[in-house]
């Protein structure tokens, strides 16, 4: 068996590393004779963008190592897919410069840090391509040129361990800035004229510093930079034979690609490359039967299925391979929701904190596999998100958490009907409301409820727990084990108690009893029955009150030498719920 490549994101490693590698080179093919000369694609995290572009950088770039000598890499190609394509295709093989940089690390607190982490990129490339040194004179202005940005403007104080002064840096900061919003451009002329071929240029993850920016709040800076950076080597570069970008959303509205007359965008709506993001329904059934995993097809189909790209139905690649690699030692392992422990969950967990009566009901129908229909736009911004709720579901929708069910467009207007795609982004939604749910019930003052328990208050207690329940959201009120965790949790923190949980007591097991640190104080006992019907409530709390007499919970707290006890039964249905003592 092949190595898995957990965290491998270079194409050349799956070949040299012999690790398993699920052939996308025909995406080279349809990228020639389908994208434009600039093609943008959006694809939610972990879908194999990265890896995309490696694979491309590999197939089209004239490498050099630096001496200058060419890198003959036809043989990370051998036998795959892209080798039938014709000779049309084959002969753009190591034909191109290519530029590549990665936005993804530009993630920090303030612009100015942001903007030096992107110029490292732009520096690491410049050395990448030191070899073009070679055919300058030296002493001259090109190689005076190239080596500033090869370099950088020194901020660094290696004998003081520190940056120069604030005053000298942000001054140099926007000197730099000045320098390095057009370096890309640069560079492929540099390019061009030593390899007499225009620069293919591969841009990774474009949007992920824009993402950070709005949330650090220097949004509006960082659109400058990206604006000038993309307006430079796409929009005005003549030395530029073939782009393409990759990132979540397409973001338009800030005019980032404004003039960018050939730009080819591809969305998951997009009727291309479907299939070259994400593993196939095909891809998936052979991996697993390759590590002798067939019989987990139904198990790994409905944790991590259900994306529509296109007309292309895929899995998701990331969670897929971890399942792989994780079930080959131990088969009997139950799935897990990988993607959802890489991804940044924060829209959600936000999303669920502030969410009015509406957007509860609308998670309580997806939770419950139900579907809603929302207006569906594409070019949504991140400064759009929280405007309205239909932005906060376009954006779930781009990034991965919703999948189209079906379409339909009314008065100009298209509108989706989604749902969650499978078991695993369903957990992340679960999980997200549980952990506010919780949080919110431990913010609350509960000596009301404590002293109810103390008085046998039955109104006061139904009260309490019923303003808690009428925040939560509808899906969990069918689950008797949510109702037992929300009781069980408001109780731990009763002082001068111990709280125990379904511990034998008499002929059975209570659900819960709060046991006394003084015997001379009673013990509570606490059992819980769960109702589908209003009507049925009654019964339930009849119930919950005589298995606490029939199974002899008190008699069995009373032996163990307590001095009294107080049971109560509670019956909940749905939001609502009623409490009884034992007299």
């Amino acid at each position: 068996m092949k190595k898995i490549g957990i965290g491998y994101e270079k194409y050349k490693d799956f070949i040299d590393e012999n690790i398993y590698y699920v052939d996308k080179t025909m995406f080279i093919r349809d990228l020639i004779e389908k994208g434009g000369l600039v093609t943008l694609f959006t694809r939610p995290r972990r879908f194999g963008k990265t890896l995309a572009l490696s694979m491309l950088q590999t197939f089209f770039e004239d490498e050099r190592d630096s001496q200058g000598d060419k890198v003959n890499n036809e043989r990370y190609f051998h036998n795959m897919k892209i080798m039938e394509a014709g000779p049309e295709i084959i002969s753009r093989m190591g034909q191109y410069p290519v530029i590549r940089m990665s936005f993804k690390s530009a993630k920090q607190d303030d612009f100015d840090t942001a903007f030096l982490k992107i110029r490292e990129e732009i520096i690491s490339e410049f050395k990448r391509h030191s070899y073009l040194k070679k055919y300058m004179n030296r002493g001259s202005v090109e190689i005076a040129e190239f080596e500033s940005f090869e370099q950088g403007m020194y901020l660094w104080d290696e004998k003081e361990k520190t940056f120069c002064s604030r005053e000298d840096r942000e001054q140099a900061i926007k000197s730099e800035y000045v320098k390095y919003s057009t370096a890309i451009k640069t560079l492929s002329t540099f390019l061009r004229d030593y390899h007499h071929k225009n620069v293919v240029i591969l841009l990774d993850e474009y949007d992920v510093p824009l993402e950070n920016a709005y949330n650090q709040g220097f949004y509006d800076e960082m659109v400058g930079l990206i604006r000038s950076l993309f307006e430079s080597a796409l929009k005005t570069n003549d030395a530029l034979a073939l782009a393409v970008v990759t990132g979540c959303l397409r973001i338009s509205k800030e005019s980032i690609f404004t003039g960018l007359n050939n730009l080819e965008v591809n969305t998951i709506n997009g009727v291309n490359f479907g299939e070259f993001f994400g593993f196939t329904t095909r891809e998936t059934e052979i991996m697993l039967s390759d590590y002798n995993l067939t019989d987990d097809i139904d198990t790994v189909k409905e944790w991590y299925d259900g994306y529509l790209f296109g007309d292309c139905e895929v899995y998701n690649p990331w969670s897929v391979i971890k399942y792989v690699n994780d079930h080959i030692s131990n088969p009997s392992r139950f799935p897990e929701p990988y993607w959802s422990n890489t991804s940044s969950n924060s829209i959600i967990r936000e999303m669920v904190e502030n969410a009015d009566e509406a957007v509860k009901n609308e998670l309580d129908i997806l939770i419950s596999g139900g579907t809603l229909e929302k207006v569906i736009h594409e070019d949504i911004t991140y400064g759009d998100i929280r405007e309205n709720d239909d932005n906060l579901w376009n954006f779930l929708y781009f990034t991965g958490y919703m999948k189209k069910v079906s379409a339909r467009i009314q008065d100009e207007t298209i509108y989706f009907t989604m749902k969650i795609p499978n078991r695993e982004i369903a957990y992340v939604f679960k999980n997200q409301i549980r952990q506010w749910f919780e949080k919110s019930i431990k913010q609350l003052d509960y000596n009301s409820l404590y002293n109810a328990v103390k008085n046998q208050d039955v109104s006061s207690i139904e009260g309490f727990v019923r303003g808690l329940l009428a925040k939560s959201i509808s899906y969990y009120d069918s689950d008797e084990g949510f109702y037992h965790g929300l009781l069980l949790s408001l109780l731990y923190g009763m002082p001068n108690y111990t709280v125990k949980s379904n511990r034998e007591e008499g002929d059975g097991r209570p659900d819960i009893v709060i046991y006394p640190n003084n015997p001379e104080d009673p013990a509570y006992i606490f059992e819980i029955k769960n109702r589908k019907k209003f009507s049925e409530i009654s019964s339930g709390l009849q119930e919950a009150l005589s298995q606490i007499i029939d199974k002899r919970y008190e008699e069995g707290i009373l032996d163990d030498g307590y001095l009294g006890v107080v049971s109560y039964a509670i019956c909940f249905c749905k939001k609502t719920c009623v409490v009884g003592t034992v007299k």
